[in-house]
């Protein structure tokens, strides 16, 4: 097995935990996640070793519903909380080795903390992970991306509004994106889930958001299949659907990215990525968000 391949993860909160990362071998991306918070130093590593299993998945959990699930499905738990001293959320990593025909060996990883870095990474085959590292603590929106062996698209996508059908989903190779689309809107914590495949033409060419009736009826008259979950479960808000469409000579989708950051509405729309310009908290106090690919 080639060495270009990631076989291990690590995180660093202290000095000592870096020259002692450093020393076996684990190398650091460069960025600091408490960057800005006057607080501890906090990397993430990683190791390339030759004829060991690549990890294929990298998941995060910020609250402790997030967990079982993960270690139910057999996701290793790198033990140190990304947020260490800054307050905010405690967050953790957890990466798997996975065999599915979703999981495609990781490469490279990157760490962004600009809206203005994101479009050229997502054009350039990047994947980017769906937590704000910096999740709560206030500051710059932080996220780490992969690289993947092989090129891969997006074949599927769901939603749940409840943890009780995590492992299932990590069995089935699905990918969380771990951001709660119910932000600050109360209700249920309902996130959406994505499949990659390598097979082109499993892909899917669009997505779409409904907030009313009107637009149910057009995505319906234009092919689009709809997710049953509604993402303002448990909220006064409007029931917004998400929509997915298979055909049609749109490119394959690649990858999605849930925007949470309000400079990064304009960012991609400047640069062309397709931006769906529906508002997933329609109708409640829950932070704005929507959905782009590419």
């Amino acid at each position: 097995m080639a060495t270009h391949l990631i076989t291990k993860l690590n995180v660093s909160t202290s000095k000592d935990e870096e020259e002692i990362l450093g020393a076996n071998g684990y190398q650091l991306i460069n960025s600091d996640l408490n960057e800005g918070t006057g607080k501890n130093r906090i990397f993430i590593w990683y190791k390339k070793e030759c004829g060991l299993k690549p990890v294929t998945r990298i998941q995060f959990s910020f609250n402790d519903s997030m967990k079982s699930g993960l270690a139910d499905a057999g996701y290793e738990l790198v033990d140190k909380d990304l947020n260490a001293g800054a307050g905010g959320d405690r967050i953790f990593m957890w990466y798997f080795y996975g065999s599915t025909e979703s999981d495609i060996p990781i490469v490279n990883l990157e760490v962004t903390k600009d809206a203005k870095e994101e479009p050229a990474l997502l054009k350039d085959g990047w994947e980017r992970l769906g937590c704000d590292l910096n999740r709560r603590v206030g500051g710059k929106f932080i996220y780490l991306w992969v690289k993947r062996e092989k090129p891969s698209y997006i074949c599927e996508i769901t939603a749940t509004v409840d943890f009780t059908a995590d492992k299932q989903k990590f069995d089935l190779g699905f990918t969380r994106v771990d951001e709660d689309t119910n932000r600050g809107a109360g209700g249920n914590f309902v996130f959406l889930w994505y499949r990659r495949s390598t097979d082109k033409s499993k892909a899917l060419t669009a997505l779409n958001a409904s907030t009313d009736f009107q637009e149910n009826v057009r995505l319906q008259n234009e092919d689009f299949k709809k997710l049953s979950v509604n993402l303002n479960s448990g909220t006064e808000g409007n029931d917004v659907y998400v929509w997915y469409l298979y055909e049609g000579c749109e490119s394959q989708i690649k990858n999605m990215v849930l925007l949470i950051n309000s400079e990064a509405w304009t960012v991609y729309q400047k640069a062309g990525i397709n931006f769906v310009d529906k508002n997933l908290n329609e109708g409640n106090k829950g932070w704005k968000m929507y959905l782009a690919y590419q």
